[in-house]
């Protein structure tokens, strides 16, 4: 899935271009400015999560949510996000999932997750299946 991504927490909002590749044993998410500029890297396998800057700096944790946890001080829903992205919303862990638009073939392409101050909104530009 490549996508657009902005994240609103009270005034604060962030933009970014998202390229999220999604196997059940790997995921891959490359996260840049609104000009292409790589910002970082988030992989997930059997060994864990981690999240590496652009300037190298890396952070480890056993799954997505406990990395979200130590990296933003938030608990994001992002162990179930394969599951949230296609609008089920038992993978969004408290979090308001709401589809607000979709592909001819079904699947999201405007989804909004919402919780407590935060919002996310996730433009998916278009979904690919890699064989």
């Amino acid at each position: 899935m490549t996508g657009r991504m902005t994240v609103r927490q009270a005034d604060t909002r962030h933009h970014v271009s998202i390229d999220w590749r999604h196997t059940p044993e790997r995921d891959e998410i490359l996260l840049a400015t609104p000009f292409g500029q790589g910002i970082a890297e988030l992989v997930r396998d059997a060994s864990g999560a981690r999240l590496t800057l652009a300037d190298r700096r890396s952070v480890s944790a056993a799954d997505w949510d406990a990395l979200a946890q130590e990296v933003f001080g938030v608990a994001l829903p992002l162990n179930g996000a394969h599951r949230w992205l296609l609008g089920d919303a038992a993978g969004a862990a408290g979090w308001r999932v709401t589809i607000h638009e979709r592909d001819p073939a079904g699947l999201p392409t405007l989804i909004e997750l919402e919780r407590d101050e935060i919002e996310v909104r996730l433009k998916v530009d278009a979904w690919q299946q890699v064989q």
